[in-house]
């Protein structure tokens, strides 16, 4: 019998990576006017996408680092998801307890937060307060030893593979093409564009594509080898952050809690009918297809919320970890930039465009850098929507 052709798919815009980056930017580029095919080799969010913490937030402890344009990009990111979404995303208290061996003083916390609310242009989640004393025992069991002040403040919490699902359908529903599982085997430039060998459930297909955008979050260093010609190499990092989940939900909302160990930030926050202890910085050397939360990391978070709720179970009943891709410098994982960072080939003509980096919370902000991208290539198109008022809902 002979063999099943491969079938071709012929688009403008291909993107390979179906996690939030990728369902973002095939959103942005179908709402901008061009055709886009979004290909993903596992399932949608299988990745970081699926094991972040769960949060849409500004990013409180970046202010720390100084950057401000990262605070108030994903604040302004924040408000137009609670608007755009608010079935998939919620907004949810945010305390922060100070003790007296807490590294942060009481001032430096509220200072924190009146930039923060500064950065949020006032909106209507910006408000923060001092708790009064009476209010301590309501925190859920919170430890009252040498504890001096606790604030309240309010970021937003999701399902990041909901979120996900989310923002592929709406690009779906603007003519995206998408196609899961699809892995990329090779892609080839040839004249006006690449041609991709794709290997999916039914067999062999093809794409061409005059822009290629690689958004393969951790696997974008293996992506751009299967490129020819290929990219220069860009010099990243993949730093892995764990999470714990442990009995008992917390009533109260999210504790944003400095680990005793090394004054790193870690939050311990409702999830479904238990609580969810997160994150770690910890450098991933190995393959990105298999990461999970260490033995060391699992004990570290543990040990941290055990700290401040010691009359809470910390026993573990499951943990997960994700991959942020990060600039390769001699900085601490907490310092490094959060910021996406985009890679183009050639410069000002982009045929090809290798995305790193970025938040969960920030998704549609990288997808509007790519997007601004393509009319030296493709030209400019009819928009057919505005990635800023568009709806999301739950697919289920």
């Amino acid at each position: 019998q002979a063999p099943v052709a491969a079938m071709t798919i012929d688009t403008e815009v291909a993107v390979i990576g179906g996690g939030i980056n990728g369902a973002g930017i095939a959103q942005a580029v179908a709402a901008a006017g061009y055709q886009v095919a979004l290909f993903e080799r596992s399932d949608w969010a299988a990745g970081t996408s699926s094991k972040s913490s769960k949060l849409i937030h500004g990013g409180l402890r970046y202010l720390e680092s100084a950057q401000l344009p990262l605070v108030y990009n994903s604040l302004a990111e924040r408000r137009l998801l609670l608007k755009n979404a608010p079935q998939l995303v919620r907004p949810v208290r945010f305390h922060i307890p100070v003790y007296r061996s807490t590294r942060r003083r009481p001032w430096q916390i509220q200072a924190g937060l009146a930039l923060y609310r500064t950065l949020a242009l006032f909106d209507r989640l910006s408000t923060f307060r001092r708790l009064p004393r009476r209010e301590w025992p309501e925190l859920d069991g919170l430890s009252g030893d040498g504890l001096q002040a606790v604030f309240e403040y309010w970021d937003a919490q999701t399902d990041d593979r909901a979120l996900t699902a989310a923002v592929v359908h709406s690009a779906e529903l603007m003519g995206a093409q998408t196609f899961c599982p699809a892995e990329l085997i090779a892609a080839e430039y040839l004249a006006g564009g690449y041609r991709l060998t794709l290997e999916t459930a039914s067999g062999p297909e093809h794409c061409s594509a005059q822009v290629l955008i690689n958004a393969a979050g951790p696997w974008v260093a293996q992506v751009a080898q299967r490129l020819q010609p290929a990219p220069p190499a860009r010099p990243l990092s993949l730093v892995r952050g764990s999470h714990i989940l442990v009995p008992g939900t917390l009533q109260r909302g999210v504790y944003y809690l400095e680990s005793p160990q090394d004054g790193r930030a870690v939050f311990a926050m409702p999830w479904g009918e238990q609580t969810l202890v997160g994150t770690t910085e910890a450098e991933h050397r190995g393959d990105p297809d298999e990461v999970s939360a260490s033995a060391e990391e699992q004990q570290y978070l543990q040990q941290t919320f055990a700290h401040y709720f010691p009359e809470r179970s910390a026993d573990i009943l499951d943990s997960f970890a994700g991959l942020r891709v990060l600039p390769s410098d001699g900085d601490s994982p907490f310092a490094r930039s959060r910021e996406s960072f985009l890679q183009c080939q050639p410069p000002a003509e982009p045929q090809m465009i290798a995305v790193y980096g970025g938040k969960l919370t920030s998704y549609r902000h990288t997808a509007e850098k790519v997007v601004q991208l393509l009319p030296p290539r493709l030209g400019h198109r009819k928009p057919r929507a505005d990635t800023r008022t568009l709806p999301l809902y739950p697919l289920t």
